[in-house]
């Protein structure tokens, strides 16, 4: 009995959290792009703020829509089957002995989940409402007309309340648009519209593995730690880490998030990259992901080159994390070497949705000139408020100290996508239909 409940008390033991010396250590900042919104960290080593005789003179945002509820039915069916194996097991979790970060199964009906598929949730909302506020602080002298999201309920409502936080009763003025309302034949916000030959179950195929690898060692854990009469699966295992995440997308607390340890979290966060990279990064079967991203980034030279001579001032748009990083798989600002790989965790990369796309991500594109500190137009990246070197077509140590670059470059360096157009060879290898 005495080696028993001194094995008992290790194994409670184990599960107690050390607090984070540091916000980014805390393993619910890296939940994929699942993540609710985070500023980056400043990992980069360049300059917050650009020199004092440089002024923003255009300004392109592009803004993923908000915490939402599950997409898809797999996600769903995964929280589903975990709450109907708790509920199977009600009577028996009832006379058990849990650690006090499983007691919430014994607490009246147990674990319910109440989570709305697909909709912006009210975390959500507020993301949005609250950055259109900094947004009109940041950048008080620039204004727009018109605002433009794709055409998925969850982003137009984003880009409702983005337009309530920024321009308040003046909204009533705004014309909010979707790209529906655009003429062309394919969209730089949501391109995968018009590439019937995305494989989308190739990007299933590659986290699979990666899950298949980390998930039965979780549910051995937690198996042990429940009672006769109670087993989890590796789905409800699965089920239980989309339950964390939701769960915060929806009312910013989870009981499931303090089950998990952090290097298991790291797995699941690991799961979500390479589900993104090979679905629309640099994994894309055929490089579709860039190809698709190219349309984004030669929109942005048009804007900031004027070659129609009608550009605007500023810019506000409204789409995805798969817009976001489409776009910089496009211009390869976080390719990895060697590629990511679902056989073993990459601990050290720069693909990561949790800085890059968390929910309500902010992809903030200026256009600045300066009096003598750069010569001629420049451009600057600030990806969730902090500054995104633009290592690809840095030509000067000055480049690299501020992570900015001269629009010449910065043409120069995106050749792969300016010598892209739709319908081409290039993209019906990527896009066309199979």
């Amino acid at each position: 009995m005495f080696i028993q409940g001194i094995l008992n008390w290790l194994t409670l033991a184990s599960l107690t959290f050390i607090p984070y010396k540091h916000e980014d250590d805390n393993p619910l900042k890296r939940l994929g792009n699942l993540t609710p919104y985070r500023v980056a960290p400043a990992s980069h080593k360049v300059e917050a703020e650009l020199p004092g005789d440089c002024s923003v003179d255009r300004v392109m945002l592009l803004h993923r829509h908000g915490s939402r509820g599950p997409t898809g039915s797999k996600e769903m069916a995964l929280i589903n089957s975990l709450v109907q194996t708790l509920r199977n097991g009600h009577d028996a979790l009832q006379g058990a002995y849990l650690p006090e970060n499983l007691r919430f199964l014994k607490t009246g009906k147990g674990y319910e989940s109440h989570l709305t598929p697909e909709n912006l949730t009210i975390i959500g909302r507020q993301q949005l409402f609250d950055h259109g506020v900094k947004f009109g602080v940041k950048y008080p002298n620039f204004n727009t007309e018109t605002l433009l999201s794709s055409t998925v309920p969850r982003v137009i409502d984003s880009m409702y309340f983005f337009a309530q936080g920024r321009f308040g009763r003046e909204v009533k003025n705004k014309d909010l648009l979707t790209v529906d309302d655009i003429p062309g034949p394919v969209s730089w916000i949501t391109p995968s519209n018009s590439c019937p030959g995305l494989d989308w179950q190739y990007a299933s195929k590659v986290a699979n593995e990666w899950s298949n690898s980390y998930l039965p060692s979780i549910t051995e854990r937690l198996n042990d730690l429940l009672p006769y009469g109670v087993y989890l699966t590796d789905d409800n295992t699965h089920g239980a880490l989309y339950a964390c995440a939701y769960d915060l997308a929806a009312r910013d607390e989870s009981p499931w998030c303090d089950v998990f340890y952090a290097d298991e979290l790291a797995d699941f966060e690991y799961e979500m990259d390479l589900l993104m990279t090979a679905r629309f990064g640099y994994l894309a079967p055929n490089d579709a992901g860039r190809v698709m991203g190219s349309v984004y980034v030669k929109e942005l030279i048009n804007r900031f080159s004027n070659t129609s001579g009608e550009a605007q001032s500023l810019y506000l748009e409204f789409g995805h994390d798969s817009t976001i990083m489409g776009a910089m798989a496009a211009m390869d600002l976080n390719r990895d070497e060697p590629p990511l790989s679902p056989e073993e965790l990459h601990q050290h990369r720069r693909f990561r949705t949790s800085y890059q796309t968390p929910f309500a991500a902010q992809m903030i594109w200026e256009r600045f000139t300066c009096k003598e500190s750069f010569d001629g137009p420049q451009i600057r990246l600030v990806l969730n408020e902090e500054t995104y070197p633009l290592w690809t077509c840095a030509e000067t140590k000055r480049d690299r100290r501020y992570g900015t670059c001269s629009l010449d470059a910065f043409i120069r360096a995106n050749q792969f996508s300016t010598n892209i157009e739709f319908g081409d060879d290039t993209w019906q290898a990527a896009c066309g239909a199979r």
